[in-house]
């Protein structure tokens, strides 16, 4: 068995405005939805870059659940990126929440991260170095040693 592709897939509240979000924030370009006769989005797909995104409406019926409010989920996206601190920027201008500012990392990487208006957070980072695990590991447990992050 191989895996082709992996996309992820978002559960919203109000899916015609987080559709409105991701292409005005990150670029992403629709490529359908289908939508039920009340107007609940049912499924849509966008274009992210090279990835496909997939989102819905919740639908708490078949325990299909969007964030609430406050809740911090188990995943993220990570979006790697020409300018992490513009992106940021553009997606809090169009409605994001800066959680941690655009920081240079030990794994060097410059990221940062946001919370979108519907509960999703998205990583979004640029490589500023090449760095061999060997010295990612020694980083990381340098400041580890220091107290985390």
């Amino acid at each position: 068995m191989t895996i082709h592709e992996a996309f992820p897939y978002l559960r919203v509240e109000g899916a015609a405005k987080a559709i409105d979000f991701y292409t005005r924030a990150f670029g992403a370009v629709e490529q359908f939805r289908l939508t039920e006769p009340s107007g609940r989005i049912g499924h849509a797909q966008l274009t992210l870059g090279p990835i496909t995104l997939m989102l819905s409406e919740a639908y708490p019926e078949f325990d299909l659940l969007a964030p609430t409010s406050g809740k911090v989920l188990g995943a993220s996206i990570h979006l790697h990126v020409d300018d992490c601190d513009a992106l940021a920027a553009h997606a809090v201008e169009c409605g994001a929440t800066l959680e941690t500012p655009p920081a240079d990392q030990f794994y060097g990487e410059r990221s940062c991260g946001v919370r979108d208006p519907f509960g999703h957070r998205w990583l979004i980072g640029h490589e500023i170095e090449k760095v061999a695990v060997e010295e990612m590991q020694r980083r990381y447990d340098e400041m580890m040693a220091k107290g985390g992050w």
